[in-house]
């Protein structure tokens, strides 16, 4: 059993209280600095095991978690409106700190993608696109130039500045749908995609995660592909896991360590 006396948990959990003590977590000196700090805590190669973690720590772990969740879709925010004021978005992505992130990550997916899919697929879906929806545009922009993209998100403050980043180029307009809705109320749409991401922060515990995937495998079409990500070690303090067990309902599974910092 991992509890307050490992150094790892110590710091993780000294940092969580700082966090937890900030009056927004709206992009700032002290949140950026703090969530920094976190990340270079959590993201270095680790063994420990989160499910071995005593009680109070594993409280604490879940609403760091939220936390981080927050305060990643706050930022993401704070970009996409910079962005929106642009003539012509697209133009300057690399203003986002962590853009060269998603040039990484969107193309380790499309590789896997590629190993595990025979052909092009024609229509995908992304939920939890969110107000920075890089992931989709990386995709639609470097590896799927011909594929249609659904982005779903809940809020629709984040689609609105979501589509706004989009809208002056003509390919991707017409390419990139943005759907505001609870992806638990999409049941035949769900059909039509040969391919559907998950996002990391869809399910922000166990059994939120698990209802999704179980929705996810109970509508998708035979033969489509789910892509969602996880993470181990003590990025587990940043992000939801997802273990195999999680999976039963789809046939073979590859799990993607999440690997982008906040």
């Amino acid at each position: 059993m991992v509890c307050q006396e490992e150094p790892l948990v110590v710091q993780i959990t000294q940092l969580f209280e700082k966090i937890s003590n900030l009056g927004s977590l709206k992009p700032s000196k002290d949140v950026n600095m703090l969530f920094t700090q976190l990340v270079l805590a959590c993201m270095p190669a680790s063994p420990i095991d989160v499910t071995r973690l005593c009680r109070r720590v594993q409280e604490m772990r879940f609403k760091l978690i939220r936390l981080c969740g927050e305060a990643e879709g706050l930022l993401e925010s704070h970009y996409s409106n910079i962005l929106g004021s642009f003539e012509t978005p697209l133009d300057h992505l690399n203003i986002f700190p962590y853009f060269n992130n998603y040039i990484k990550l969107s193309h380790l997916e499309f590789t896997i993608l590629s190993q595990h899919y025979s052909h092009v697929p024609d229509q995908v879906a992304f939920i939890g696109s969110g107000p920075l929806p890089l992931t989709s545009i990386v995709l639609a922009s470097h590896h799927l130039t011909g594929t249609s993209f659904h982005n779903y998100d809940i809020d629709p403050a984040a689609n609105s500045l979501a589509s706004r980043l989009v809208s002056s180029d003509p390919d991707l307009s017409y390419r990139m749908v943005f759907h505001t809705d609870d992806i638990l109320n999409i049941k035949e749409e769900l059909k039509g995609y040969d391919v559907v991401f998950l996002a990391a922060l869809v399910g922000m515990d166990k059994e939120e995660k698990v209802r999704v995937i179980d929705h996810l495998a109970k509508y998708m079409a035979p033969g489509s592909l789910l892509m969602l990500r996880s993470a181990h070690g003590a990025r587990a303090f940043l992000y939801p896991v997802v273990d195999p067990s999680d999976l039963q309902g789809f046939k073979e599974y590859h799990l993607l360590q999440k690997s982008l910092p906040k």
